[in-house]
């Protein structure tokens, strides 16, 4: 049994980890074709070479489907074409197209480098996986500040609340610490803007889980210095599987208070609840999935838990501040900081193996975890020239301090499921508490970036932090209490020219490293950070006849350290692994007129186990992630005579095969999926009707492991009706 919550991440329960809470969205940003509504205007990066965007440009709504600033490469406001790494980013206008209504992972289903979703739908985890490495818990972070987790401890948002969701791929230590080798995905929410502007949705889909949202932007005084915005959503109902079901809300109110262009201090709060039945999914075995059983292929809604025996709950709160000033002598200080909370508590039954007699024989699960979490992250920079060298600055100091409070237990066994006609209330043995302590990680960062420009296009990116991590682990059983600390050097240099005609190659190096939580078997001692580096290349074009942004990108990263699982309860782990990635992407993003905008991406990715204590798998691929991922999404916008407001969309998803273990004796098949939605707007209302899945295809999202496979989204359609004013 292997369980997230000892840091054995990987291995967490697909079908049972907690909270898909918040909600809340904003349908005032329409296009103003669509007739009435209220109009945002469009956001252009001015200069080009040497040109830096304001922080709004960076942070604030997208001009259709394409980005052209960023906060997330360089901690400041940036042109994409300038981050020497690929930066991806999925703005409110395409999440609406999609249909995005509130996971996270859905969002990224198009990203190229990116794997979502790899154990199938679940509605309360988000999963990423970048450039084949999870960066699911040490990878994700909320408009710059970390969302770390660990065990069942995850924060987790929702798309509703979401401006922008941005990745960057490959290391991001040299700017946030430990963090994913394969890269980050940053939130970035809702931000109060100048414009009034008001907004409302309500929708179903078709397993009757239904949403109600609601976002309201103003000023508070007659001269607009201080402006608020409160976005909330609650949504609930019934989901895919039998028995399954949840409600959750959010509500985050803001306020911004600007008195000059030089000053701007936004305080905010989200305060979130979910509640649910879980999904039976993600821990379904090879044979019955992939490959038919003896009875053929287990039914997608199979509820594979007990009624009696199944609750999940979350409670969230996190309150927060950015503030910045530019001085006169052009030096510029900001600082984000938030802290939050978290309560989450589940238990659940799910199965591990088939009988003889091919029934699932299964276990009972549970845990109770509270976290407490505070980061904050002082930036001075400044533009400035020495000789022909022109240098954009950056010095910062971070910190944050995760705290966990866990307790886990099994119950085993539990009495076992026929597949084929299941039959509930079966009791469970008394619980066995394998977990009960508390953990405390606790990082120091200092870090210095310049941007130098020179000889008319020539762009050096040097980066430099040092860190210092604490980790401290108290348990209230008899063995696991640890303490451990370490500190790590990470670099990044990247060197990009800019040519008139928009082109900007661009090369890199970078090295990483992520702290690891756990106990080593045998010595009973604390982990080592994992460690490597990354080189990468590639070519960023911004057409100058056209409003697009197309990056190509080849790579190579090695991952030191890598962490293996011991089976236990309690688990144990060793550090005697090597992975590498290497990799090429395509993404392109296109506003090719008024009416059409376009997507596409598709992604390579080369993972091989280099070092490893089994022999026998060095040289094989790791299992869950495919080599090849595409996507394609096009829309098209009527505006013009009879049906004016209508727009259609259409997107096809690919993933190729996967292998389902490491011995690479089983493989994912490859699937191709559809995507369609038809909308129309006119005066401020709108109604859309998005299907996800659109053929019902019966598909293996993927296997970590012979039985811990998960079906991926069924056929999902949604309707939604909205109004801005």
């Amino acid at each position: 049994m292997q369980i997230k919550g000892t840091g054995l991440y990987r291995v967490l329960m697909a079908s049972a980890a907690v909270a898909a809470i918040t909600v809340a969205q904003s349908a005032y940003a329409q296009d103003a074709a669509t007739g009435g509504a209220t109009a945002l205007e469009r956001l252009t990066v001015e200069g080009g070479k040497g040109g830096k965007p304001a922080e709004g440009e960076a942070t604030g709504p997208v001009d259709g489907y394409v980005a052209k600033a960023t906060g997330t490469g360089s901690k400041t406001a940036t042109p994409v074409s300038q981050i020497p790494q690929s930066v991806s980013v999925i703005g409110r206008k395409e999440l609406d197209d999609r249909g995005v209504v509130t996971k996270i992972d859905e969002a990224l289903r198009y990203t190229a480098g990116v794997s979502t979703e790899p154990f199938g739908s679940d509605p309360d985890t988000d999963w990423f996986y970048i450039r084949g490495f999870d960066a699911t818990q040490t990878g994700v972070f909320l408009d710059g500040l970390n969302l770390f987790s660990f065990g069942f401890g995850g924060f987790q948002t929702d798309a509703y609340m979401m401006e922008r969701v941005e990745v960057l791929k490959g290391p991001g230590s040299v700017l946030y610490g430990g963090s994913s080798p394969g890269g980050i995905v940053d939130l970035v929410r809702k931000r109060p803007q100048a414009e009034p502007a008001y907004s409302t949705e309500i929708g179903i889909n078709n397993f009757g889980n239904a949403f109600f949202g609601f976002d309201a932007n103003d000023k508070l005084n007659d001269d607009g210095t201080i402006t608020y915005r409160v976005t909330g959503k609650i949504a609930g109902g019934d989901n895919y599987s039998d028995y399954s079901e949840d409600l959750r809300g959010f509500v985050m109110p803001q306020v911004t208070y600007a008195p000059d262009d030089a000053t701007s201090l936004t305080v905010y709060a989200i305060v979130s609840a979910f509640d649910q039945t879980h999904v039976g999914n993600g821990f379904l075995p090879y044979e019955g999935t992939v490959t038919n059983a003896p009875f053929g292929k287990i039914d997608r809604d199979l509820f594979f838990g007990e009624p009696d025996h199944d609750f999940g709950r979350y409670d969230q709160q996190m309150l927060g501040y950015e503030f910045s000033h530019e001085f006169d002598n052009g030096w510029k200080v900001s600082q984000n900081l938030r802290y939050s909370h978290l309560d989450k508590a589940e238990e659940l039954v799910y199965p591990y193996a088939y009988t003889p007699t091919y029934d699932l024989a299964r276990l009972g699960f549970k845990h109770d975890t509270s976290v407490d979490s505070f980061s904050v992250d002082n930036r001075a920079e400044k533009e400035f020239s020495t000789g022909p060298l022109e240098h954009s600055l950056l010095l910062g100091l971070d910190y944050k301090n995760f705290k966990i409070d866990q307790t886990q237990a099994s119950a085993f066994p539990a009495t076992d499921l026929d597949p084929t006609d299941p039959v509930y209330g079966g009791g469970l043995p008394a619980y066995f508490t394998y977990l009960d302590g508390v953990t405390r990680l606790k990082q120091t960062g200092v870090y210095a970036q310049d941007q130098i420009r020179f000889g008319d296009g020539w762009l050096l990116t040097l980066n430099g932090r040092y860190d210092y991590v604490d980790i401290e682990n108290r348990s209230r059983l008899a063995t696991g209490s640890y303490a451990t600390n370490d500190s790590a050097l990470s670099g990044r240099a990247g060197l990009a020219y800019e040519f008139d005609n928009g082109i900007t190659p661009y090369v890199s190096v970078a090295t990483f490293f992520n702290p690891q939580i756990g106990t080593l078997s045998g010595s009973g001692g604390a982990l080592e950070p994992e460690e490597g580096h990354q080189v990468e290349g590639g070519i960023k074009y911004e057409p100058t006849f056209i409003d697009g942004s197309l990056t190509a990108s080849v790579y190579q990263i090695v991952k030191q350290n890598v962490t293996t699982t011991i089976a236990g309860p309690p688990p144990f782990q060793e550090q005697i692994g090597e992975v590498t990635s290497t990799g090429f992407e395509l993404e392109g993003k296109v506003n090719l007129t008024q009416n059409w905008k376009m997507l596409a991406s598709y992604t390579y990715n080369d993972l091989e186990v280099t070092e490893d204590g089994d022999p026998s798998v060095i040289g094989n691929r790791p299992y869950l992630i495919p080599e090849h991922e595409a996507a394609v999404w096009v829309e098209y916008l009527v505006t013009e005579g009879a049906l004016e407001g209508v727009s259609l969309g259409g997107g096809l998803r690919y993933q190729g095969e996967s292998f389902a273990d490491m011995a690479n004796t089983a493989k994912v098949p490859d699937a191709l999926i559809a995507d369609a939605a038809i909308r129309y707007e006119k005066n401020g209302w709108g109604a859309a009707l998005n299907v996800t899945n659109l053929f019902d295809k019966e598909y293996v999202k993927g296997c970590q492991g012979l039985f811990t496979c998960g079906y991926g989204d069924q056929r999902t359609v949604t309707l939604k009706l909205s109004k801005a004013w």
